[in-house]
């Protein structure tokens, strides 16, 4: 019979440490004005006023309802770490974003995957995992993939912090409905993206906010103003935002900033996929040779 090894000392010593975290009380929080979105300075010539799209969309509570006690202490820390996930989530994160980098307004606005229209939803069927999947485990999926870094425990702080924010944003919304305003926008793809095209349309509206490489912007505290596209601190290869079309239907409703719907379908389809052959941190899931000579 083969001999089994026996697990590193080290390892179980990490193990402990990290569940001890997890079963501790949150901190108690003092409330917070939500952000005033987006807390961004933006070139003169992309300030506008955002478009009103047609159709009606929920509104979740605001802020100031947040209820006391435990539950809204909880609350409070979920939307914490949704909008500064550098310094609530640290340990589970492997690269300079934060949630809402792709969940704008903190999770609030319609057509870039907000949480309210998002929890109802759940327990769902994913392709990603071949299997239902609960909301707390598409948490976890966010923090491996965008976040490229660990998945949290399932009784972690983190995931029932965010489930506790996600959860209270959904109020009066149906469950198992799927909402105006969910998910991202729609995109058709009616030929193929151009790549030349997609460069071009990158230096236009977007390396003025996220640079030139594409690496983001820092503001004067060191963090970033505006997320990096690709490179070490961006999102890897398994992340929904590197297929093209999930790039393309969040940029075609929300970029450039504040100016959701300047570009047309083809044209967000060309501008994801010259960002989909940028280097990127690798798919956890895939082999390093895929990797290596994959997308």
């Amino acid at each position: 019979m083969p001999v089994r090894k026996p697990i590193p000392v080290f390892f179980v010593l990490w193990a402990a440490t990290l569940l001890a975290a997890d079963l501790e009380t949150p901190t108690p929080l003092e409330p917070r004005l939500s952000l005033d979105p987006p807390r961004l300075t933006l070139p003169n010539d992309l300030v506008t006023v955002p478009r009103v799209e047609p159709g009606e969309f929920h509104v979740p509570p605001s802020v100031h309802e947040i209820p006391e006690g435990h539950g809204g202490k909880l609350i409070e820390l979920g939307r914490l770490i949704f909008t500064e996930t550098q310094t609530y989530a640290a340990r589970y994160v492997g690269n300079g974003l934060n949630c809402s980098n792709c969940h704008l307004n903190e999770g609030r606005k319609p057509n870039s995957a907000p949480l309210w229209a998002a929890y109802g939803l759940y327990p769902q069927y994913r392709n990603k995992n071949h299997q239902v999947v609960s909301f707390e485990e598409r948490v976890q999926d966010c923090f491996r993939y965008s976040m490229d870094g660990l998945a949290p425990t399932l009784i972690s702080n983190e995931v029932r912090a965010i489930t506790a924010y996600a959860q209270w944003l959904s109020k009066e919304v149906p469950v198992g409905v799927r909402m105006p305003g969910q998910g991202f926008a729609s995109i058709q793809r009616t030929g193929a993206a151009s790549l030349p095209q997609g460069e071009l349309i990158f230096r236009q509206y977007c390396e003025r906010c996220h640079g030139a490489d594409g690496q983001g912007r820092r503001a004067a505290d060191g963090r970033y103003q505006f997320p990096p596209l690709w490179g070490p601190d961006s999102y890897n290869r398994g992340a929904g935002m590197h297929r093209v079309l999930t790039c393309a239907a969040f940029v075609k409703a929300n970029m450039p900033l504040g100016q959701g719907y300047r570009l047309g379908d083809a044209q967000a389809l060309d501008v994801c996929e010259f960002i989909h052959l940028q280097e990127r941190p690798w798919d956890p899931r895939r082999s390093f040779w895929a990797n290596l000579f994959g997308e």
